[in-house]
Formats: C-alpha cells, sequence, structure tokens
C-alpha cells in the first residue's frame, strides 16, 4: 500500500511542479518595480554534501542548512536546539550529550546510557565534526554551537559519500576556518531567566581571526555557557513493593523493609549544566596550489540532575536517592591537505578524537524490577539451604528475612578514542564526466567501566569484587565493597572502505549519477562481566562473571562485515530556476555482538539469546525539487520518498527474563512513506517567512523477533509524529539610524509512541511551541531579547523508564534571553 501512495504523490508532485513552473517565474515588474532596481532575493548557501563546495540549490540531495546567521537569530546553542527548528528530525534522549537523533521517522528508541558503551546499537544517523564522523552508541557528541559556519542536514541514506550510521541521515557541523582577509572577531554575552527556576542562565562567546602573514592565518573560538536547571529533587522516600517485584521475598514467609531517605540529596533546579570549550585552528598556505589546516577543539560538559520528570512526584519533580551527575570531555585534533595534482583536486583529512566521561545515575527504582534483587538486598537466615540465586533461590527463613537499604546507583566511566584518514580525489567541476573518489579507514574504540553499586551489599557480607583474572581487562583494580556487579569491556570498530560518485552531462538539462561504497569492518567485543558473590566466598571475589572471549558464543576473533552499497541519481533542470531529481540509494550501521549472547533465557518461551545481531539495511527511493522562483522571492524544495528497512536493531532492556539484562536483535521490517518540504519567501522588503513540513507514515511490516516483544505487524515506529510543521516569520525595519527586528516562531509535533517494545509503548501527546525575539542592531553591535517556548509549554518528547521509574523528558520550560554582541 505505501508503494502505491509513493507512487502516486511523486507522479502527482512532478505534474504539479511542471504545471506550476510557467507561472511561478514571472517576469519582476509584477510588483510594481522595474527590472533596473535592485531586488532582494533569497540566499543561496555553499554546502559540501557532496564532498565538494556547491550551490544548495544545484545539489540533488535533500539538504537543510543552517547558517551562521540562522544560529544567531534563533538563538541555538546546544544539539537541543538546533535540532528543534528542523521539521523531520527527531531525537530521543536524557539531557546534554545523551541524545539519539532520527530523521525521516527511522527511529525505534534510544539505549538507556547505564549501558551504551557495554551494549549500545550505533546510531542510524551520522554526526560529524567538519571531516571527521564521531558518532557514537547512545551518546551524541554535543558540541556547542560558537562561531560554527552551518549545519548541514543531509536525509536519506548517504552512505556512498559518509559511510556507516549515514542510514536514516547525517548532520554535519562545519567550522568556520582561518581566512587571510584581515585580523577581525566578536564576542556575545547573555543572560536568561527560565521559569521555575530561581538561577540565572549566563553565556559568553568570542572568536578571532588573525592572518600573520600572506601564508600563515589563525583562527580562535572560545565559550562558557551556564543553563539554569528547572528540575527539582524532591523530598520522599523509597521501599521495595514486594507485590511489584514479588521475588523480593522469595520463599514465602515474613520480610520486613528498610526504607531509603534522599533527604541529604533534596535540591531545587538541580539539572544545571555548563559547556566550557574552545577552538584553535591555523592555515598555512603551502604555495598557489597546496594548503594545510590543523585544528583542534576541546569542551566539556558538566550536568546535574536528570532532564526528566515523574509526573507521579510532580511537574519537573523527581525523587532521587544516588547521585545524578555528568561530565563529557572531549579533544578533537583533525589535520586537512588541500592541493591539486594535475586534474584532480586532492583531499587527504585525518582526525583524532578522545572522549572522556564520568557519569552517575540512580536506579534505585531497579529493586521493583530486576530479577535478583533480593539475593543482593536482603538477608540470609540459614545459608546452608541456599540451592540457587534468583529466581530458582530457595532459603528457609525461621527468622524472617529483612530486606536493608534499596538504594541502588551506577558510576560509568568511559573513554572513547577514534582516528580515521581519508584520502579523496574530484576532477574538475566543468567537464561533462565528474568523479569524486577516495580511501576510508577508521578505527573507533569504547573503553567502559560500568559500577553498579548495591548499598546493601556490604552489610549482607559481600565482599570486593575483582575482574576475571584470565579476560582481557581495561581495569585490572578490585572495585570497592558495595560494587555488586560491574562491566569491563573493551569494544572495537575497525573500517577500511573505498568510495566513489560518478557524474555524467548527458545533456545540458540531464545528468546521471552512480555512487558505491566497498566496506570492510571487523567489530570486536572483549573484556568481562562480573557478579558479586562474596557471602561464603574469601576476602576478594574472583572469577565470578562472563568472559567475552570464551563465553556463550563470544571468541577472540572479530565479527568481520563486507559489503557493497550503491546510489543512483538522475538529475533534470526542467529550467534555470527549477530542478528535480529522482534517486535510489542505500544505507547501513553495522551490526555487532551481543553482551548476552549464548546465555539461555529463564523464561522457557523466549530462546538463547544470538552472540551477534547484523547489519540492519535501508533502501530509500525518492523523488525532489530544487526550486528559486518569483524572480527569487521565494525558494521551495522539498522530496517525497519510499523506505524499506529490512532487519531493524531493536534493543530490549529485561531484567526477568535473560540475565545478562540487555541485548539487540534484528526484529522486524518496516515501511516508511513520507513527504517533506521548507519555503524561504521575501514577502515584503522587510517580512522573511521560512517554513517547514514532514509527513511520516510508518508501518511494521514483518514481525520476526525471537526474544524482545515488540509491537505488532501494522504498528507505527516510534519517537516519529506523523506531522511536524515548523514557521518563523522574521520583519526588518529602520528607527532612526538603527536596524531593527521582530521574529516569532512555532514548531508543531504530532501524536507519536515512545517506544518500539510492547510493554513500554505509549502514545507522547502533540505540542505546539512558539517563540519570540525583538532587537536593535547599530555599526557592529547588537542586542536582542529571545523568548524560548513562550507559553511553557510541556512536550512529551520521550516517555521512558530506562531508570525503572516512569519519566517524561521534556523541553526546556519558558526561557526569557536577553544578548548583545559585537564585532570587530
Amino acid at each position: 500500500m505505501l508503494k502505491n501512495q509513493f507512487l502516486s504523490s511523486t507522479i502527482f508532485t512532478a505534474a504539479a511542479l511542471t504545471l506550476a513552473s510557467p507561472v511561478l517565474a514571472q517576469d519582476d515588474t509584477t510588483d510594481g518595480q522595474t527590472g533596473s532596481e535592485e531586488r532582494r532575493q533569497v540566499d543561496t548557501v555553499t554546502i559540501t554534501a557532496t564532498k565538494t563546495e556547491e550551490n544548495q540549490q544545484d545539489v540533488p540531495v535533500a539538504v537543510n542548512a543552517i547558517t551562521g546567521e540562522d544560529m544567531r537569530e534563533q538563538e541555538i546553542g546546544n544539539f537541543d536546539d538546533y535540532i528543534r527548528y528542523l521539521a523531520n528530525v527527531n531525537f530521543g534522549g536524557r539531557g546534554p550529550g545523551q541524545s539519539t537523533p532520527y530523521i525521516r521517522g527511522m527511529a525505534v528508541q534510544p539505549i538507556t546510557v547505564l549501558l551504551s558503551g557495554a551494549q549500545g546499537t550505533t546510531p542510524n544517523v551520522a554526526l560529524y565534526l567538519d571531516e571527521q564522523p564521531v558518532t557514537a552508541p547512545g551518546r551524541n557528541l554535543d558540541v556547542y554551537a560558537t562561531d560554527l559556519n552551518r549545519i548541514e542536514v543531509l536525509a536519506g541514506p548517504q552512505g556512498t559519500l559518509f559511510g556507516a550510521s549515514s542510514q536514516a541521515g547525517t548532520i554535519r557541523l562545519i567550522t568556520n576556518q582561518p581566512d587571510f582577509s584581515g585580523v577581525y572577531g566578536g564576542f556575545s554575552a547573555s543572560m536568561g531567566m527560565t521559569a521555575h527556576s530561581d538561577d540565572f542562565s549566563h553565556s559568553t562567546e568570542a572568536y578571532v581571526n588573525v592572518p600573520v602573514s600572506d601564508h600563515l592565518a589563525f583562527r580562535g573560538a572560545f565559550y562558557n555557557v551556564f543553563e539554569a536547571g528547572y528540575i527539582d529533587n524532591v523530598h520522599g522516600t523509597f521501599t521495595t513493593d514486594p507485590s511489584i517485584n514479588p521475588l523480593s521475598q522469595v520463599g514465602g514467609g515474613y520480610a520486613s523493609y528498610e526504607a531509603a531517605d534522599n533527604a541529604q540529596l533534596v535540591e531545587e533546579d538541580f539539572n544545571d549544566s555548563t559547556y566550557r570549550g574552545f577552538r584553535l585552528s591555523g592555515t598555512y598556505l603551502i604555495n598557489d596550489m597546496w594548503d594545510f589546516t590543523v585544528q583542534h577543539t576541546q569542551q566539556t560538559i558538566e550536568a546535574d540532575g536528570v532532564f526528566d520528570y515523574d509526573p507521579t512526584v510532580g511537574d519537573l519533580e523527581v525523587t532521587r536517592f544516588f547521585p545524578d551527575s555528568l561530565e563529557d570531555t572531549f579533544g578533537q585534533t583533525t589535520w586537512t591537505l588541500n592541493g591539486r595534482l594535475a586534474m584532480l583536486d586532492m583531499v587527504y583529512t585525518g582526525g583524532y578524537l578522545d572522549r572522556e566521561i564520568d557519569q552517575s545515575v540512580d536506579y534505585t527504582g531497579y529493586n521493583n524490577t530486576g530479577a535478583f534483587i533480593d539475593y543482593y538486598t536482603c538477608t540470609y537466615t540459614n545459608p546452608a539451604y541456599i540451592v540457587n540465586y534468583g529466581i530458582d533461590a530457595q532459603y528457609i527463613t525461621p527468622g524472617g528475612r529483612e530486606c536493608l537499604n534499596p538504594v541502588k546507583g551506577a558510576t560509568i566511566h568511559q573513554d572513547q578514542s577514534r582516528q580515521n584518514h581519508e584520502l579523496r580525489f574530484s576532477t574538475p567541476a566543468e567537464y561533462r564526466i565528474r568523479a569524486t573518489f577516495g580511501a576510508f579507514y577508521e578505527n573507533f574504540e569504547i573503553e567502559t567501566q560500568d559500577d553498579y553499586w548495591y548499598l546493601a551489599t556490604p552489610d549482607l557480607g559481600f565482599a570486593p569484587n575483582a575482574p576475571i583474572s584470565t579476560a582481557v581487562q581495561v581495569n585490572p583494580a578490585t572495585r570497592p565493597s558495595g560494587v555488586a556487579f560491574f562491566n569491563d569491556i573493551r569494544r572495537t570498530d575497525e573500517e577500511l572502505a573505498f568510495f566513489g560518485e560518478f557524474e555524467f552531462d548527458i545533456t545540458d538539462q540531464l545528468t546521471l549519477i552512480a555512487g558505491a561504497r566497498q566496506y570492510h569492518r571487523e567489530v570486536d567485543f572483549e573484556g568481562s562481566s562480573n557478579f558479586a558473590d562474596g557471602i561464603f566466598q574469601g576476602s576478594v571475589n574472583t572469577d565470578r562473571g562472563r568472559d567475552y572471549d570464551v563465553n556463550g558464543g563470544h571468541t577472540p576473533n572479530p565479527l568481520e562485515m563486507d559489503d557493497v552499497i550503491t546510489k543512483f541519481t538522475a538529475q533534470y533542470w526542467v529550467n534555470d530556476d527549477i530542478m528535480i531529481y529522482a534517486t535510489r540509494s542505500e544505507g547501513y550501521r553495522p551490526g555487532g555482538w551481543n553482551r548476552g549472547g549464548g546465555i539461555p533465557s529463564v523464561n522457557p518461551m523466549f530462546p538463547t539469546v544470538t552472540a551477534t545481531y547484523d547489519t540492519d539495511d535501508v533502501v530509500n527511493y525518492e523523488f525532489g525539487w530544487k526550486t528559486t522562483l518569483a524572480d527569487g522571492l521565494v525558494q521551495f524544495n522539498g522530496n517525497v520518498y519510499y523506505i524499506e528497512w529490512s532487519d531493524m536493531q531493536v534493543s530490549r532492556f529485561d531484567p526477568q527474563n535473560v540475565s545478562i539484562l540487555t541485548f539487540i536483535e534484528n526484529a522486524a521490517d518496516s515501511e516508511i512513506f513520507g513527504v517533506e518540504g521548507d519555503a524561504v519567501w521575501l514577502a515584503t522588503d522587510n517580512l522573511t517567512l521560512f517554513g517547514g513540513f514532514s509527513y511520516n507514515n510508518t508501518e511494521l511490516t514483518s514481525v520476526q523477533a525471537q526474544i524482545a516483544e515488540i509491537a505488532p505487524v501494522g504498528s507505527e515506529l516510534p519517537q516519529t509524529p506523523e506531522l511536524q510543521l515548523t514557521g518563523r516569520a522574521r520583519y526588518e525595519w529602520m528607527v532612526g539610524q538603527y536596524d531593527a527586528f521582530a521574529q516569532a516562531g512555532f514548531q508543531y509535533a504530532s501524536e507519536s509512541y515512545n517506544s518500539l517494545i510492547l510493554a513500554d509503548r505509549e502514545r507522547q501527546d502533540s505540542y505546539v511551541t512558539a517563540d519570540f525575539s525583538v532587537g536593535v542592531a547599530r555599526d557592529n553591535w547588537s542586542a536582542g531579547i529571545f523568548v524560548e517556548n513562550a507559553f511553557d509549554e510541556r512536550a512529551e518528547l520521550f516517555i521512558n523508564n530506562q531508570d525503572d521509574i516512569r519519566r517524561i523528558n521534556t523541553n526546556r520550560p519558558r526561557t526569557i534571553t536577553f544578548r548583545v554582541s559585537a564585532d570587530f
């Protein structure tokens, strides 16, 4: 059915554009102006979506480009800000640096950050910082948007040029580079007030460009941003509830339950965050044909609290019993050599990224979910009668059991390192036959140490826990008493790929494009998961857990993947102002190892978890158009697409059926039919209108899940509103010697589901948010007032139970910001 909708809509759209084009491109004298008078036209943006510099309107790729000017006009700062203004991009997440983006409705649900390193799927949207891919499971690189030239959002599979994870699309953050035009710079400062918060947000940003000679120039950017919290950690108590999790009372009989009290952690507005960083770059002109640029970016995010609230506690309120904090630091060094070899333009670019994450998370709610809570929380009056632990445990407790302090939390230390190298060549743009081709190598490594604290275990006699002595070890140290379980895991992902796209101008109007990428990947998973069992053991636990070189179907050898993906495009210029194109493209994201591979389920209805999961694959068909109409006053771009998504990677957190808790399987197939578009209209000399829309009809067409209990065939995909709209109006005028502006914008999203997992699945409400701003400028300075979420709408962005207590991730409440900036 979706195929028929796609064909019908494609034919209709093509016909409409063809019929409309002569009317829309009328002579410019119809508004009373003569052809000799200077008129405004919609600005065009130079992009590098095809790895070469081209006008956005000339590229047969669906691209949304947010320019540096757009970011200033809309007060865009972090990841959540710039995603929110895009009509066909969504995200699910838990706060700064903990989100997963989705494009064109290709969503499942985010992996919990508690296991993003040990067992997390690679996102299906690739994130690039300049030329380096920086995609990571469950943890987007949340780069603050200081001195960015533009953000390019490429919708649809981009795998031939941008590789793995460019399956639903690619988001590229493009920084400003040193130039030789002169010494200049600028700064901005802001102060903001958020509803329901007693603190003030504030920021300071600056940049400077300095050419020191005809051959050498430097550029620097610096920022320090504090965003005030708006969620309160209120006083409360927690007691394990045997009616929810009867396993805390295994064997029957009497049990007493100690209550946890969070009085020491009570705090208003406890989810504040800070972004601090800088970027330094230098360009050396070797000669007239070659230049070399080196750049280093350094950033630290510090965040406290949580960014979702518990509606059973109150609006923007939670009750947390273990400290919640995050420190996320990365340093990225990149280098690029540009030049020309005979007729070929050559680019060699490389990069090294080092990222370190320290996070503390409360998951006391696990007491009412986990299958082994009683073993780690409750006393054993007569241990001689313990036959096993967990579901099959048998206890004789004539004196009754005492379930002690139920507080549980995790401390996560994760190191990510990534190096990549790309060498590519391009033929001259004026040639009738053109090509961009090259080779790419990447090595990405995650080392994670996830320590799970069960505060009752020291009183139960559990000894300190050591990693398996025969396993590969990230950290060989014995964990402190109280760490009842921990992961000590290294994941590596290595790729070598060859790619190319070739263009052939059949006529002056028709161009055919063919692209391919051949890749070889090796994915390895080593280390151990370690379980405390110290009640009857010596002073230190050893060799209790799973060695991921030998256990449950794991081997010391990496998982290897080889394939070729392709792209074919036909581009046709109806006239100088209207271009249409049709594309068939493919995308993929890599498979990997299941941490619990080969481990039998304790529930006989669910078979053994497979040791590995495969790539999931996408075939995308789209018809698109790019138009500049009404003599440059209107720009309207859009496309219609049909997507076949097969062997979807679905993650499942299962604390009852499978003892390893989290796994991934290729659980389903789906189809997506969609339409998206964006427009700019210079309505008058003073008024500019911007708009964007997306419609996505998503449907599960096949469910082959063996373990994950997911929604049935015919269900919608999660995190995907069927309809999304964005709009913005900007009016500029003169007030005496001052340039003034007023701006209003809105974002609308219809209802959506939060998850593909049946037990967690529920509807998220539709929402509308609105923003307003006014300001003035003169010469080289400007000042403005920006109102975000003016009506204090509480949007349901992601309903989740990732910490075993249902909470709602929402947008920032109404925030009023005053900003002043100057250039010199």
